[in-house]
């Protein structure tokens, strides 16, 4: 079986960027539907902006037509993100995404157990355009964990490659890409992935009658 850690991708240029949250549980069946509830926000792309509390990107489902979808996230699907900032021309304003890989391992009678999904930045799928409608090139990836190991459970966002997008595009993209990548390597998109990764491992007890 292959941990949580062996999931992200290589890290080979640009920048990495790694943000974690945990909660220890008091036994194991209390962390496994703990673990179970936050796989199941992991998957609730739609609903993401309302983890991340006021202030947040907000985040929507769509398939590869760029029509909105409703339920759990799949391989295959997109997603728009719709940053508190000017969006790029690529994407009509919006980011966009592809979900490249989702793995899950373990259960409630292993050690480790944990659900993790790769995005990987592509052109608005809503045009014929190839350009990327993203302030990252699409060597650049995100990784979003949920993860039990033993009573801790843990959700973490991982960049990987991270390289302003501003090459074959517009100049307005151009110019705005570079300075919202520059916005992201002094700390920024660290505010919205702190908050998604602490909303993802926020326990409530519905979350335990619905998932137990």
């Amino acid at each position: 079986m292959k941990t949580a850690a062996e999931q992200l991708p290589t890290q080979e240029t640009g920048r990495q960027t790694d943000f974690m949250d945990e909660k220890t549980y008091d036994d194991l069946k209390a962390a496994h539907i703990a673990f179970k509830a936050a796989a199941g926000r992991l998957l609730s792309v739609n609903n993401w902006h309302e983890y991340s509390g006021a202030g947040s990107a907000k985040f929507t489902l769509c398939n590869n037509l760029g029509d909105e979808l409703s339920g759990f996230a799949a391989e295959g699907f997109y997603f728009s993100i719709d940053l508190p900032a000017p969006g790029p021309d690529a994407g009509d304003g919006l980011e966009w995404v592809i979900i490249e890989r989702i793995t899950s391992e373990g259960s409630s009678k292993t050690a480790e157990e944990y659900l993790s999904m790769t995005v990987r930045p592509v052109p608005d799928p809503r045009k014929t355009a190839q350009e990327i409608a993203h302030f990252y090139k699409d060597a650049s990836t995100s990784t979003f964990i949920v993860r039990r190991d033993g009573r801790v459970v843990s959700a973490g966002a991982h960049g990987r490659n991270e390289t302003p997008n501003n090459e074959n595009v517009d100049l307005h993209d151009k110019i705005r890409n570079t300075a919202i990548a520059l916005m992201a390597r002094v700390g920024l998109s660290g505010v919205q992935w702190k908050k998604l990764v602490k909303g993802l491992i926020e326990y409530k007890e519905e979350d335990g009658k619905k998932k137990a």
